[in-house]
């Protein structure tokens, strides 16, 4: 038989409870965590192997929680999963249930869990630090019968069940620290400190997956995508899950109605729409393996790409109508050196790209006008300068340099003269920045300094940040996640400047 704590009715006040042995199945302990008014409790059908769980409290959200909890210990990975029926209608549509993770058992614990709200929203929850903000990766799925909560590693991911009633990656990942044994179980808040609600879980398993070991995480590797939007704001606390990908996508742009976002994959452009849906692949011709760097004119009319389909695999760029065009025009061309396109000015007449070239492998920036196809040499010098963006005023050119012997962001006047660093942190590689359309933010990739000084490989520990354009204050981290190249390579803000988009991945294994 196992202890049983904080004990008492579904309806009446909340009354200390006298520790009593019952059995929990999978389970050791059962406890109010936080102060819901009215008292939780739980209890094991050992014929139907279902528990039923009856929980209080205002919320699990924000920097304190208010719920009931049935758990176990346990430490390093693993996976619990369960289906999830509601007993009874109605109720605050924000009542939660599901599986959680928890570090400690106050109020303010950090934590992993995935919840089933009464009005069917489904998300990745977690808070990084005791006392902390909750964050959470909203699910495109909306009331599934079934979640699993998963820890692989440093990172928690979630998989939903579908139409054909299993389950599947719902996407989207994020790296949060819970070291050493931690409380795992299921989880009731009321969402309504007044009531208390009722949630009957059944198929409950938790399991320790067998992960296979990836020789090499790089390129080779072969991975799921998630292609995910975030509003960017005070509390940075949100993430939705556009679509999620059974292979490998890259580099979203934002189209200039705020409607879609423009991505590639295995070589060809496609277009989604933001609310999620189907893929449209957008038709580029004979230029059958463009990359990462692609992007939208000022006005949204057009489509920029950067494409290795000649035999000597090397980037061109070339312009197209976002519509599709069966001939693209060749825009950017080199023998002896790679071309990949990543900023275009306000007015539209110029295209700054990144020039690699073949022999010295040095990176510089330059300019191209679209009209006259005039070229000129913007940002040079040894070692690598990549990711050129203009402002929206035109001023400036934002872009990412290891002339100081770290990987950070830089600006210059639009004419690459007067170049000055804008972040200074050396513990960091700054890749990609981002300026926001009303010019009040630069995001970037952060990479750490398990990486190479002038690389930016994929599948890597990496995070999003962000900082004011007037440089009135630090960066502060949006979020960490498994990614790197292919996460944010290009301008990926949506038009109004308030949410980025960008893509997490997770290893096939």
């Amino acid at each position: 038989m196992l202890m049983i704590f904080a004990l008492g009715g579904g309806t009446g006040a909340r009354q200390p409870g006298a520790p009593h042995r019952q059995s929990l199945g999978l389970f050791g302990h059962q406890a109010d965590i936080g102060a819901p008014a009215l008292a939780g409790t739980a209890t094991f059908d050992a014929a139907a192997a279902t528990y039923r769980v009856t929980g209080g409290g205002a919320n699990i959200w924000g920097g304190k929680d208010a719920f009931h909890f049935v758990w176990t210990r346990r430490s390093g990975d693993l996976h619990v999963a369960a289906d999830i029926d509601w007993i009874g209608t109605g109720g605050d549509p924000h009542r939660k249930a599901g599986m959680m993770i928890r570090q400690n058992l106050t109020p303010g614990s950090p934590f992993a869990d995935v919840m089933v709200h009464g009005n069917g929203a489904t998300a990745l929850q977690y808070r990084e630090v005791q006392d902390g903000p909750t964050r959470e990766i909203s699910s495109n799925v909306r009331a599934p019968h079934g979640i699993r909560l998963e820890r692989e590693g440093d990172y928690v991911y979630f998989s939903v069940t579908g139409a054909d009633g299993a389950l599947h990656h719902a996407g989207g990942n994020f790296r949060i620290a819970l070291p050493g044994s931690c409380y795992v179980g299921l989880a009731v808040s009321a969402h309504d400190d007044k009531v208390t609600e009722t949630a009957v879980f059944s198929h409950v398993a938790l399991t320790v997956p067998v992960l296979a070991v990836v020789p090499d995480t790089g390129y080779p590797a072969k991975v799921e995508s998630t292609l995910e939007v975030m509003p960017v704001g005070v509390d940075d606390v949100y993430r939705r899950v556009v679509r999620h990908f059974d292979g490998k996508i890259e580099a979203p742009n934002w189209t200039r109605d705020g409607t879609a976002l423009v991505y590639n994959s295995g070589g060809l452009i496609y277009r989604i729409p933001v609310a999620g849906g189907e893929p449209v692949a957008i038709d580029t011709g004979p230029n059958r393996k463009n990359n990462n760097d692609h992007g939208l004119s000022p006005d949204g009319r057009e489509l920029i790409i950067s494409d290795q389909s000649e035999p000597d695999n090397l980037s061109r760029i070339h312009l197209l109508p976002l519509a599709g065009s069966a001939a693209p025009r060749l825009l950017v061309s080199h023998a002896d050196a790679r071309s990949y396109w990543h900023g275009w000015s306000p007015d539209g007449k110029t295209i700054a790209y990144v020039f690699v070239r073949s022999a010295t492998n040095e990176y510089d920036i330059y300019a191209h006008d679209i009209a006259d196809g005039v070229e000129r040499p913007l940002i040079k010098g040894p070692g690598v300068d990549d990711g050129p963006e203009y402002t929206p005023d035109g001023r400036f050119l934002y872009f990412n340099s290891t002339r100081t012997g770290a990987m950070q962001i830089w600006r210059a006047l639009a004419d690459g003269s007067n170049p000055e660093q804008v972040t200074r942190d050396a513990n960091y590689r700054d890749w990609f920045p981002h300026i926001s359309p009303d010019g009040k933010w630069i995001a970037f990739v952060s990479f750490g300094l398990d990486v190479d000084l002038g690389d930016h490989p994929p599948n890597r520990n990496v995070m999003l940040r962000i900082m004011p354009t007037d440089g009135s204050a630090p960066p502060r981290v949006l979020t960490r996640l498994f990614g790197g190249q292919g996460t944010m390579n290009v301008p990926s803000w949506s038009p109004d400047s308030k949410s980025i988009a960008f893509v997490s991945y997770r290893l096939v294994r």
